[in-house]
C-alpha cells in the first residue's frame, strides 16, 4: 500500500511540476497503476483487520467513503478554479501557495498538488500504523494457468466479463462526458455547473447503494438489475434529448440507478460457477478496462457524428447490463425476506 501511494505521489508531482500532455499521459498511468495495486491489497486487509463477520458491513462502509470522496472532489476542483484567479488580498493561505505553484492559464492543474499532498500523507500514516498479518483465503489468491484455461473455455465467463466491461464503461462514460455535454448543448459552465453535476452523479451513486441493499433483501437480484437498468436508460434518454433544466438533473440521476449494478453483477457471476472463484474474480476485475475504452469510443463517435450521438453509445452498454437480468441463471440466488400475510385461525 505504501508503494501504491508513493506511485500516486510521483505521478501527481510529475504533472504538477511539468503540466504538459506527454507528462500527463505517463503520470495518469502511474497513478492508475498505484490505485489498482492498492485495491488488490485493501480487500484482504479489510477482512482481517475488521473481522470476517464484519466484512460485508466494512466493505459497504468503504464504498461510502469512496463515494463521498468522489462527491467532494469536483467541488474542490470548482473552488480552486473559481478562486485561484482572484487578487492575492482575497485569497487564503492555501490559495496563495497554490497560485505560486500553478501556471496561471491552468488553474485546474492545482488539483495535482492536492493529490500529491494527500497521497504523501497516506504514506506517512501507513508507515506509523501497525497492521495485522494477512493470510489470504482461497478466493483471494491468484489462480493457476489451468484454472484460467478451464474458466475461459466457458461461455458464461465471457458473458459476465463483457457485462462487467459494459457496466464500468457505462459508469465512467457517463461521468466523463457529463460536463462536456452540458457545456456544448446547454451552455453550462463546465467548471461550476458541470463539475457540480458530476459531483451529484457520484453522490447519488453512493446514496443508491443503501437503497439497493434494501431492494436486494426484498426482490431477486435479477429483477433489481432489470429495474435499475431501465431507470438508468430512461434518465439517459431524458439527459440527452430533454431541455437544459431536465438534462442537468437527469445525468446525475443515472448514477442513482447505476449504484446497485456492480454488486449485483459480481454476485450473479460468482454464484454462477461452482469452482475457481478467486481466478474468476480476477477475470472479472480485468473487465474494469471498460472504463478506459468506452469513454474513448464515445469521443471518437462524437468527433464524427456529434457528442449526442457519441453519448448515445451508452444505450448499448447499459443494454448489455440489462440483458444479464434476463439470461442469468445463478446456482445460488440472493437471500430475500419473505413477507407472509397473517392467516386468521378458526375459532373453536
Amino acid at each position: 500500500m505504501i508503494a501504491a501511494f508513493l506511485a500516486a505521489t510521483a505521478g501527481s508531482l510529475s504533472f504538477a511540476l511539468h503540466p504538459t500532455y506527454a507528462v500527463a499521459v505517463v503520470s495518469l498511468f502511474v497513478m492508475g497503476s498505484g490505485m489498482a495495486t492498492l485495491q488488490v491489497a485493501i480487500n484482504p486487509l479489510l477482512r482481517v483487520a475488521g473481522g470476517e463477520e464484519n466484512f460485508a458491513f466494512n466493505s459497504a462502509f468503504a464504498q461510502l467513503i469512496f463515494g463521498s470522496a468522489s462527491f467532494i472532489s469536483p467541488r474542490i476542483y470548482s473552488y480552486l478554479v473559481a478562486n485561484l484567479g482572484k487578487p492575492a488580498l482575497h485569497q487564503n493561505t492555501l490559495l496563495q501557495v497554490l497560485a505560486k505553484l500553478t501556471p496561471q492559464p491552468l488553474p485546474w492543474a492545482s488539483m495535482y498538488w492536492i493529490f500529491a499532498a494527500s497521497a504523501l500523507l497516506m504514506v506517512v500514516v501507513l508507515g506509523v500504523i501497525h497492521f495485522p498479518q494477512v493470510h489470504r483465503t482461497e478466493d483471494e489468491q491468484a489462480g493457476t494457468l489451468q484454472m484460467y484455461a478451464s474458466l475461459l473455455r466457458k461461455p458464461i465467463v465471457w458473458l459476465y466479463f463483457i457485462s462487467v466491461f459494459a457496466y464500468v464503461g457505462s459508469e465512467q462514460g457517463t461521468a466523463d462526458w457529463i460536463s462536456k455535454f452540458l457545456a456544448q448543448y446547454h451552455g453550462f459552465d463546465p467548471h461550476t455547473t458541470g463539475a457540480t453535476a458530476v459531483s451529484w452523479f457520484w453522490g447519488l451513486l453512493t446514496a443508491g447503494c443503501f437503497i439497493g441493499m434494501l431492494l436486494l433483501k426484498i426482490f431477486d437480484s435479477r429483477y433489481v438489475l432489470i429495474g435499475t437498468c431501465a431507470g438508468a436508460l430512461l434518465c439517459l434518454t431524458v439527459a440527452l434529448f430533454g431541455p437544459a433544466r431536465l438534462s442537468v438533473v437527469a445525468f446525475p440521476a443515472v448514477g442513482l440507478f447505476a449504484s446497485v449494478m456492480w454488486p449485483v453483477l459480481v454476485s450473479l457471476s460468482l454464484n454462477s460457477v461452482s469452482e475457481y472463484h478467486g481466478a474468476f474474480a480476477g477475470i472479472l476485475s480485468t473487465g474494469i478496462m471498460g472504463g478506459a475504452v468506452v469513454p474513448v469510443i464515445i469521443g471518437h463517435i462524437g468527433d464524427v457524428a456529434g457528442l449526442r450521438a457519441g453519448v448515445s453509445f451508452l444505450d448499448l452498454t447499459f443494454g448489455c447490463v440489462l440483458a444479464v437480468g434476463f439470461w442469468a441463471r445463478p446456482i445460488i440466488s440472493n437471500a430475500t425476506v419473505r413477507l407472509k400475510k397473517a392467516v386468521a385461525q378458526p375459532s373453536i
